[in-house]
């Protein structure tokens, strides 16, 4: 599997601080923290993972602060000598060529845990690279801690082991102990052991509130005392694993280091190890080793390179308008002007809570103003009236002629639409201007586009709103110091747009994925967001005291099985009961040497005995409880009385659309418990929800792109296709096809297309490697285009360093020319699955235009949610048949193939129903 290696900056920073001894260089200025964070990040680049990022707080208060207003109060200020270390350090990480994530309004603990949990869906293996207890809630099957002071890894086990306690627990453990670094309150008295025990007798923090009466002693009356505090030192004590980022885990790799910049910073601090393998490593004839950062972003190397492009790296000239002569004389320039940039300023990163502070603008590259609104402070100079600021410009704004430009514009268009204005007319995006370019070769952020494209380094927000606890919200920013950074936002904008546009212009197929599927989408998924879905919080309620019994009942059946009780979340006495006392063959070991019983463990020998599986579904139902139908109806928006997601069209590479907060993506579907949470998805009265989903539309894509003509037969009749594949493969008549024959085909169909080895497939059916292999062989000599396909597919990404779907969308593969054969292997299996994927991702995105602009004007149904390759939407009970037909016409007619695009189509009362 791939790697992911997400550090824990912050504690990476305290560790070596407190660890190493007070050590300075010749100037006298403190390095010893830094000394010690230069020599893990060192370890961290030879351990050569796929993707990494240093993940450190953002200045600010995060949404805990609003939470609580004592989090974290009793916390020390930062020592002077460690304080000095911050910003060096960070210069180092950056010529590192580490991706560096800070973002506002969270901790980084929660930028981990949201990166971890996606990375882990996509299959990646993540090691988090920490020594903070509380990230023991996010190990999983692929998810580890590793403290690189003491050299430990930690995985479910190892968290079993340390607090006697699963990693599903961890939140409930540190609610009941609490955390004094922190200033979480929790139940005075109750110490790591005393928490342990009560979660293995009750399961869960509700569990131990329940029975609160139950517990004697002075403990039992804290414990009573403390009740109506515990729901908000468990809220303090969760990870967020749904930060909205405009990036995912596939786009942290690392840059290219500046190795100028290095030598000058390691010269500096006296770091002499470190300069002297800067100065090993630098290349002898222009050729570095394969894990030098120049060879990871060798595809990047090869994208088109247009025309020497114009410097935009000058200061700007910003002017704060207050007063109607100067709005009047900005208007004139508006009205003139090819292009509109424009900007807000906000009170909330989401825009479904988000009031307008200001509202920044720019015509010319260099010029600009900002307008404030809503500005708050004491003696303020006077502003101008929002209401008639906004009025004024409302013509503008919804004039489709006039052509506008955003950084992320749909946040932008959200929060106008609040004021009575419809943006019209986006032309431009300098955030998807950057993303159809290259999606992979940077964030998308206006802070690293400016640093890429321009050489331009923008104001950030601590520098005008102060860090930490002296931080203020913009609302109090002063109104010139205001001026300078909001101004330079809408600058910035433009300049990009003048540095990229032409880079999209010198390729026409990258052109036309951005003006006919990129920029069209924006004003979808923005009425989307802003129309959001309802839930039915007490059946979500109702669902989690039903998993509550199914739980007990698995638990009560576990025990029959053992011949005795015990603790299900207890790996020690799982592993007595499993390999000492059912005497089972223990397939996998902990890094202890002890027999695992981690998911993977479990799963190995589910088949030889029924207590493995019966764990396993255990363990699902407490994750389903924990993260879905606790949590869902906690996070209606109180303005609409529905759920929000935001959706992000620069995170994945591939192009596919992903949601967060919530994460509509991951909501479960193959099991019952899982479908059942759909079912809180609902309409409102006289109503109904609709769901169209593609058929096996990667597959046919498939077909298309490899030109096979069993395989494009297969869909053409319209039958079985993985029946019919079978029956090639084996060489019967489809009605011979057995249940097992069929299974094994529809495992070859759907595994070709990301990579699946003989290995795997015999794993996945359950038969030796030689059958696999057999079956694979059989396949391709019947369906001889798709094995042309993928050689082919491979040889023009080794050629090109970049593969491209249908419509002409690149991605850029990084280690195709890696002498790491698993790094070069994988990136060839990206290069066969991404067009298949990416196609699919354009196609949906076309439906989704063609469907909108089929419902404008209409009131009768709504699009609510995008999900993979299905779109659901919410529709007047007398209109389905109407609203079907559309769009099973729009979305079958989103790209031409050379099979049929089929759409099924489901109507109920929610989302379960429908799907």
């Amino acid at each position: 599997m791939p790697k992911l290696i997400l550090i824990d900056g912050s504690s990476y920073l305290y560790r070596a601080f407190h660890a190493l001894p007070p050590l300075s260089n010749a100037r006298g200025e403190p390095t010893g923290a830094l000394f010690g964070v230069v020599n893990m990040l060192r370890a961290t680049l030879k351990a050569n993972p796929d993707y990494l990022a240093f993940v450190s707080d953002a200045p600010g208060p995060t949404f805990r602060d609003a939470l609580y207003d004592r989090y974290k109060a009793n916390r020390p200020p930062m020592p002077d000598d460690l304080r000095a270390q911050v910003e060096p350090m960070l210069a180092i990480v950056g010529a590192l060529g580490f991706p560096i994530l800070r973002v506002p309004g969270v901790e980084a603990d929660d930028v981990i845990g949201t990166l971890a949990l996606q990375a882990q869906a996509l299959g990646i293996e993540v090691e988090v690279s920490t020594g903070d207890k509380d990230m023991a809630q996010l190990v999983g099957s692929h998810v580890t801690l590793v403290n690189t002071m003491s050299n430990t890894v930690m995985d479910r086990d190892g968290v079993m082991e340390k607090f006697g306690v699963t990693p599903q627990q961890i939140i409930d453990f540190l609610a009941l102990t609490g955390d004094a670094i922190d200033n979480i309150p929790g139940v005075p008295k109750c110490g790591p052991k005393t928490a342990a025990k009560w979660l293995a007798e009750y399961a869960t923090l509700d569990g131990v509130i329940a029975n609160a009466d139950r517990i004697g002693g002075k403990i039992g009356e804290s414990l009573r005392a403390t009740l109506p505090q515990l729901p908000l030192s468990r809220q303090l004590a969760t990870i967020k694993v749904d930060v909205p980022l405009e990036f995912g885990p596939t786009e942290l790799t690392r840059r290219e280091a500046d190795s100028t910049l290095l030598r000058e910073l390691y010269t500096r601090y006296e770091f002499k190890a470190a300069l002297k393998e800067l100065d090993n490593a630098a290349p002898a004839s222009g050729e570095g080793d394969d894990t030098s950062a120049a060879a990871t972003t060798e595809g990047i190397a090869t994208e088109v390179a247009p025309a020497e492009a114009a410097d935009f790296s000058f200061a700007g000239e910003y002017e704060l308008v207050t007063t109607p002569a100067q709005l009047d004389a900005w208007i004139g320039k508006l009205r003139e002007a090819p292009l509109i940039a424009f900007d807000t300023e906000t009170t909330s990163l989401d825009a479904m809570r988000a009031d307008i502070v200001g509202l920044s603008l720019s015509v010319e590259p260099g010029k600009a103003c900002y307008i404030p609104l809503g500005h708050d402070y004491p003696g303020v100079p006077k502003q101008l009236d929002r209401d008639s600021v906004l009025a004024a410009l409302k013509p503008l704004f919804e004039d489709p002629a006039r052509p506008k430009l955003g950084q992320h514009a749909k946040y932008d268009i959200n929060i106008l639409s609040h004021y009575g204005i419809a943006v019209q007319g986006l032309r431009h995006d300098s955030m998807l201007e950057s993303y159809v370019w290259n999606a992979t070769a940077t964030r998308h952020d206006m802070d690293s586009l400016a640093k890429k494209y321009l050489g331009y380094d923008t104001v950030k927000y601590e520098q005008v709103a102060g860090k930490g606890a002296k931080q203020i919200s913009f609302s109090q920013v002063d109104l010139d110091t205001a001026c300078r950074y909001a101004a330079e936002d809408a600058d910035v904008t433009l300049r990009l747009h003048h540095a990229l546009w032409p880079k999209l212009e010198s390729v026409p197929s990258l052109r036309r994925v951005y003006e006919e599927i990129e920029i069209p989408l924006v004003p979808v998924l923005a009425e989307m967001e802003r129309r959001g879905v309802l839930i039915d919080g007490d059946e979500l309620r109702r669902q989690s005291q039903q998993l509550g019994r199914r739980m007990l009942e698995l638990q009560q059946q576990s025990y029959a099985l053992a011949g005795r009780e015990f603790n299900l979340d207890s790996p020690k006495q799982l592993q007595a009961v499993l390999f000492d006392e059912l005497h089972l063959e223990a397939k996998l070991k902990t890094p202890t040497g002890q027999p695992s019983t981690n998911e993977e463990a479990l799963e190995a020998i589910a088949d030889t005995h029924e207590l493995p599986r019966l764990i396993l579904d255990y363990r699902g139902l407490a994750k389903l409880r924990s993260t879905y139908t606790d949590k869902l109806s906690g996070i209606v928006n109180p303005r609409t009385g529905r759920v929000h997601t935001s959706y992000h069209q620069g995170s994945v590479a591939t192009g596919r659309i992903s949601s967060s907060d919530p994460n509509l993506q991951n909501i479960p579907v193959r099991t019952e418990e899982g479908r059942r949470i759909r079912q809180a998805f609902i309409a409102p009265p006289g109503w109904q929800v609709m769901a169209a989903d593609y058929s096996q539309i990667e597959l046919r894509i498939m077909a298309h792109l490899s030109g096979d003509e069993g395989l494009l037969k297969a869909f053409r009749e319209g039958g079985d296709v993985h029946r019919a594949t079978a029956a090639e493969v084996f060489g019967l008549k489809p009605e011979e096809v057995s249940a097992n024959q069929r299974r094994a085909a529809k495992a070859i169909n759907f595994g070709l297309m990301y990579g699946m080895s003989a290995f795997g497939l015999a794993r996945q059916l359950g038969v030796d490697r030689g059958e696999a292999s057999d079956y694979m062989a059989r396949y391709f000599a019947r369906y001889p285009g798709v094995h042309a396909f993928m050689e082919a597919t491979r040889e023009r990404a080794h050629r090109d360093g970049y593969v491209e779907t249908i419509f002409g969308r690149r991605l850029y593969l990084e280690n195709l020319t890696s002498r790491n054969q698993g790094l070069r292997q994988g990136a060839e299996r990206a290069a066969v699955n991404a067009p298949m994927q990416g196609s699919a991702a354009d196609i949906i995105k076309r439906a989704m235009i063609a469907v909108a602009a089929w419902l404008a004007g209409r009131d009768d149904a709504h699009m609510l949610m995008q999900v993979h390759d299905e779109l659901v939407f919410e529709v007047r009970a007398d209109a389905i048949d109407a609203v079907r037909a559309a769009v099973v016409e729009r979305m079958s007619g989103a790209a031409e193939l050379a099979v049929p695009l089929l759409v099924d189509v489901g109507v109920g009362a929610n989302w379960d129903e429908a799907h």
